[in-house]
């Protein structure tokens, strides 16, 4: 199973690709999205926009996991990411892939193994798990294998239930 991790931002957007290699988790790709901040918004969506369809072609997954926004303070900020967040999920929409979006608690809770988790906590398992050489950077690539992995182990959890349950009701 091949996943796309995606950690929405109008400035920054992470990705992952991780995929399940027997019972390995390996890193297929992962990166950044930046669009330049003196761009006119519309313009910075729409970079987004195409930046995601043509890394959805390359990386070709199965399934995609989004980071589930949360309110902000800063209505700015907030609407800034809610926006990119649609492109996202747009994007993936029309690629035909199953979105499942995670709070950021859950993805450092199936990840590291604790909610209230540190950045770095976060980059050393992605790390440990993918079997990296070095801490993945910046820290919103990290944050897209994370999610990635967490709907990897997530999905893998509900087949073998699933299939536990079939067997059990025989």
């Amino acid at each position: 199973m091949r996943v796309i991790g995606i950690d929405p931002g109008l400035a920054t957007t992470g990705y992952g690709v991780v995929e399940r290699r027997g019972p390995k988790l390996v890193g297929v790709a992962m990166g950044v999205i930046r669009t330049p901040s003196g761009a006119a918004q519309a313009e910075r969506l729409g970079m987004l926009a195409s930046a995601l369809r043509s890394l959805i072609a390359e990386a070709r997954p199965e399934a995609a996991a989004v980071e589930r926004l949360f309110f902000n303070s800063n209505v700015r900020t907030a609407m800034a990411v809610g926006q990119a967040s649609g492109i996202v999920m747009l994007a993936l929409a029309e690629a035909g892939l199953e979105v499942t979006d995670y709070t950021p608690l859950e993805v450092k809770q199936s990840v590291v193994g604790v909610g209230n988790a540190t950045k770095h906590q976060v980059q050393s398992m992605v790390a440990a798990v993918l079997d990296l050489p070095s801490l993945p950077k910046p820290a919103d690539a990290a944050d897209a294998c994370a999610l990635a992995i967490c709907h990897t182990n997530r999905s893998g959890l509900a087949r073998a239930l699933a299939t536990a349950h079939r067997g059990g009701a025989r």
